[in-house]
């Protein structure tokens, strides 16, 4: 099992974020605390494997605690969970070894998929003693292939590939009946993925209002950049 804990100011949040571990299979809670003196000091007394941590906490924020962490030379790996959205943080904590950092408020599928890829790396590590390049990049770094991946129940590798190079087609908002006639497959189905690709922070769902008729929903790509979906295909 592997051995989580977390690190959240706001009880309700741990709470949360404690139930949706309880659902992903090989993960054991081992605590929760409430800053970043609390997760130090539990650290140094209990082997972590996976710390689960927000960036705004009272003392030291979530980045000195990683940088902190790293420095101390503990053997864990960190996530981070946050609201804070700017690209200045998000690139400090991935430079300090975050192995993948979710944006609030965020769906399970994201958090079951940030997980269930955290432990797929770790059994390969496990697993080899050594590895050859071509496994280096397949399932740990560039990820050429999805094997090492999941996607949320029902969605599919292919199809997903499908929708993204439709979304990157378009220059304007639209509907999901819009994309779902633009791949040929349900409205129901085509939703699964353009709430998957929104629980990923690369699409956005806002509300227009016509000059006539009924204000519609429609989803906006917010981010092209390849890096952020490629591995899923």
């Amino acid at each position: 099992m592997i051995k989580v804990l977390i690190v959240e100011d706001d009880p309700m949040v741990a709470k949360f974020h404690s139930h949706y571990l309880s659902q992903v299979d090989g993960f054991e809670l081992a605590g929760a605390v409430k800053n970043g003196d609390e997760c130090l000091k539990f650290l140094s007394k209990t082997n972590i494997d996976l710390v689960l941590m927000d960036i705004f906490m009272p003392g030291i924020d979530g980045l000195q605690l990683l940088s902190q962490i790293r420095s101390l030379d503990y053997s864990v790996d960190v996530i981070v969970i946050s609201a804070a959205s700017d690209s200045t943080r998000i690139k400090k904590a991935l430079r300090n070894g975050a192995v993948d950092y979710l944006i609030k408020p965020f769906e399970f599928e994201r958090f079951s998929t940030a997980l269930l890829n955290y432990k797929n790396r770790s059994m390969l590590m496990e697993e080899y003693e050594s590895l050859n390049q071509e496994d280096l990049d397949k399932n740990v770094l560039y990820k050429e292939h999805a094997e090492g991946l999941v996607l949320p129940k029902g969605l599919d590798h292919n199809t997903l590939k499908m929708v993204w190079e439709k979304v990157v087609e378009l220059n304007e908002p639209f509907t999901t009946e819009q994309m779902a006639t633009l791949i040929g497959i349900s409205r129901v189905s085509i939703r699964k993925y353009l709430e998957f690709l929104t629980s990923l922070q690369i699409l956005k769902l806002d509300l227009h209002r016509g000059a006539v008729g009924r204000p519609v929903y429609k989803y906006k790509c917010i981010d092209k950049s390849i890096h952020m979906i490629q591995h899923y295909f």
